[in-house]
């Protein structure tokens, strides 16, 4: 993968349910991650509107990873991981 930043970005994410925002707008977030930190899942959904952001993110043995969008672009998931602002 070849995204900027976006591993590091996710990777600070916090484990499970929380909130905040991004693009000034309120969002629910889920991050799910397995123990082994090889399959990981993240599913946002916008608060007071209709968008989701879903995704899956594999990292294998090898030091790739794969981002798989579920039914979006990798550029918006790549955005929203990028610009989320956890509450506090």
């Amino acid at each position: 993968m070849e995204y900027t930043g976006f591993e590091a970005a996710f990777d600070k994410l916090p484990q499970g349910y929380s909130t905040g925002t991004y693009n000034g707008r309120r969002f629910d977030l889920s991050v799910r991650r397995s123990r082994d930190g090889r399959r990981n899942s993240l599913f946002a959904r916008e608060l007071a509107g209709t968008d989701i952001i879903s995704f899956n993110l594999y990292r294998f043995s090898s030091g790739k990873t794969s981002l798989k969008p579920c039914e979006m672009s990798a550029e918006k998931v790549v955005a929203f991981v990028l610009d989320f602002q956890p509450a506090t």
